[in-house]
């Protein structure tokens, strides 16, 4: 059972975790507490190298971070940000032995060509170039072994730290987001389900000229084995380095790539990570791994439309439907003042109808409202924040840092206009069940604190 959750597996994953970590956070205390020295530029290569090398949920984490400028100092940043699309891969042997399990002892003879080396190596897995019998240029993405207990061993870890950080800050309780990420962690295990996510997404943006989506070959895929065409593109760190007309409609482009599919049928990629996409010569975008999608009610993303109204207009009767639709309980009128500067921050580009930048001011601004809406919280007894939150916050932020990252300047509002204005909630929700089913997402339904 190599790839299932087992009891040796995840010995092993704590072993290695606390081995990697402790060494790290060791020498971070010695340079905090006790003024040591610390070389951070040597640090943050150490710190990717563990990360790359343990695999699975913590890169991730990495991953994210890197993603969210000012969220790290740049040495760790840079280092981190290399963890995007070349984490150290698994050699030939390993490839070899994995192929087998999943396709037979001839799954060679089921390609023309399949090269050795991994084209890109990630959190979860690796992908190797391939051509097809018939000559079609493929990208086969194989799963590490041990994968599940990897998962099982950082979840039991995240909900251990999750704990210690709630007895000294009651601002935010953390079960709900726990459960969903171990949710959303889980499914990405299944490879069948990122087809179906795959396929779902190929019919959402089928009318987007400008973003395309990887076909599944079936045939080629197992739950541990998902094989799909080859997208030609480049990074993404490559085209942010582009004069501003090509940076600004590569936005735009990931704009429709994300908020189409959620205004029109209620799902979100939560996981907008460098490496998860590439630029074509042409500005469009590549979306290329669908592990971490979520679907949501139609009465969700009608809150998301409501809030906007009601920070438009001030109208605070609306902001407070808004909150209750996505499952807040509770609030008093001072703590949907605090929520409401947040939303604020976040709206901000959304409200404001001229070019501009996502983010016009400098530094960390980001952080510094989130830190003092979060001490709010915190006076105001805390907040359970509902499990839809998770990875819709976490899409809207690496999101946001992506934009920062291309410095565009766009009117956010416009764009924002023309995928609200005929919006329709039973007509979302009509769309949503059929394109669940056409594609096959297995066991998919938008109710709240269940699966989507």
């Amino acid at each position: 059972m190599a790839d299932g959750d087992n009891l040796s597996g995840r010995v092993r994953r704590y072993a290695r975790v606390s081995t990697a970590m402790g060494g790290l956070a060791a020498r971070l205390a010695g340079e905090r507490y006790l003024g040591l020295p610390l070389d951070r530029a040597r640090h943050a290569s150490d710190l990717k190298a563990a990360l790359g090398g343990i695999k699975g949920p913590l890169m991730k984490v990495a991953q994210l971070l890197a993603t969210i400028p000012d969220a790290l100092p740049k040495e760790y940043a840079g280092e981190l940000a290399s963890l995007q699309a070349n984490a150290p891969p698994m050699g030939w042997a390993f490839v070899r032995r994995r192929m087998q399990a999943e396709l037979g002892p001839d799954w060679q003879r089921k390609f023309r060509s399949f090269e050795h080396g991994a084209a890109h190596a990630a959190s979860l897995g690796q992908v190797h170039r391939a051509t097809s019998l018939d000559g079609r240029a493929l990208a086969c993405k194989l799963q590490y072994p041990d994968m599940a207990s990897a998962v099982e061993a950082d979840l039991r870890q995240l909900k251990l730290v999750m704990s210690i950080y709630e007895r000294y800050d009651r601002a935010i309780t953390t079960e709900e987001i726990h459960a969903e990420i171990a949710e959303r962690l889980r499914e990405e295990l299944d490879y069948k389900r990122e087809a179906a996510h795959m396929r779902l997404y190929r019919l959402m943006l089928a009318d987007e000229a400008e973003i395309a989506v990887p076909e599944p070959v079936p045939e080629l895929s197992t739950a541990r084995l998902l094989t799909m065409s080859w997208l030609d593109g480049a990074p993404f760190l490559e085209a942010a380095k582009a004069p501003a007309p090509r940076r600004n409609a590569i936005a735009r482009n990931m704009f429709r790539a994300w908020y189409v599919p959620f205004y029109y049928y209620g799902v979100i990629h939560g996981d907008p990570h460098l490496g998860n996409y590439t630029i074509r010569a042409d500005a469009g975008v590549n979306l290329l791994d669908f592990g971490c999608i979520r679907v949501f009610p139609a009465k969700f993303v009608a809150g998301v439309i409501d809030l906007y109204h009601a920070l438009d207009r001030g109208d605070e009767a609306l902001a407070i439907h808004a909150y209750e639709s996505w499952g807040f309980h509770d609030l008093t009128r001072e703590m949907i003042a605090v929520l409401n500067r947040w939303a604020h921050f976040l709206y901000a580009p959304l409200l404001d109808d001229r070019r501009r930048r996502i983010q016009e001011k400098e530094g960390a601004y980001g952080r510094d409202v989130a830190e003092e809406v979060h001490r709010d919280i915190r006076r105001l007894g805390g907040v359970t924040p509902p499990r839809e939150f998770v990875f819709m916050d976490r899409a809207a932020i690496g999101l946001g840092s992506v934009f920062m990252h291309l410095k565009a300047e766009i009117n956010w509002h416009r764009l924002f206009h023309e995928l609200i204005e005929d919006f329709d909630a039973a007509e979302l929700a009509k769309r949503q069940k059929q394109a669940l089913h056409k594609a096959g997402v297995p066991g998919e339904t938008p109710r709240r604190g269940a699966r989507g």
